[in-house]
């Protein structure tokens, strides 16, 4: 293409952008409504319009694993853990993890409720990669309620009778009942003397 030709193609393009611009998105437009009603005094009415947009957002997204950490203790509830400083355990030390699934399927449960529910497989690999063990519904999880809570974690506590010292990867297999999606958490650790 000739320098005139692209300069003149560049200008439309300019000129097209700033003609046409980009249309915004639910969630956008809920906030722009929501920032308008907290404005005029309306906060309970800004938090739902905001929480509305955000579960139908969340409905369209992929069943995946959002967060997966080592924690120091049990968690309290959906973000409310301490994060171990490193992922080496001493061999009788409980190895409990937090891990938050995203894009769960929320199902209508009958009495105007909504129901999601999970199962979780483990697999226990070596350092190279080699299945030590595996148990399929390690652990199962039920969430009903009014609404498509979002804010949803599994706690999973792994207990290994002498296992020797080295490189393992732990591997939470999520399973939504509902869709049938499959997420990995995938989580390396160390056994230390």
């Amino acid at each position: 293409m000739s320098a005139p030709r692209f300069r003149f193609a560049m200008l439309v393009a300019a000129a097209l952008a700033i003609a046409c611009p980009a249309a915004a998105g639910p969630l956008a437009e809920a906030a722009q409504k929501a920032e308008e009603q907290a404005a005029a005094g309306d906060t309970v009415g800004a938090h739902e319009t905001i929480r509305k947009a955000f579960d139908a957002f969340a409905a369209t997204l992929p069943f995946s694993i959002g967060k997966a950490v080592f924690v120091a203790t049990p968690p309290e509830g959906y973000g409310m853990y301490e994060e171990r400083p490193d992922n080496r355990f001493r061999n009788s030390e409980p190895i409990i993890s937090y891990v938050e699934p995203v894009g769960l399927t929320w199902k209508p449960a009958g009495d105007d409720k909504l129901e999601a529910q999970f199962t979780v497989d483990l697999e226990l690999l070596d350092g190279k990669g080699a299945l030590l063990a595996e148990h399929k519904a390690f652990g199962s999880f039920d969430f009903r309620g009014s609404v498509r809570n979002q804010e949803v974690f599994a706690r999973l506590t792994l207990n290994l009778t002498n296992p020797p010292a080295g490189d393992y990867l732990l591997r939470y297999r999520f399973r939504d009942a509902a869709s049938g999606a499959v997420a990995l958490a995938e989580q390396p650790f160390s056994i230390v003397p």
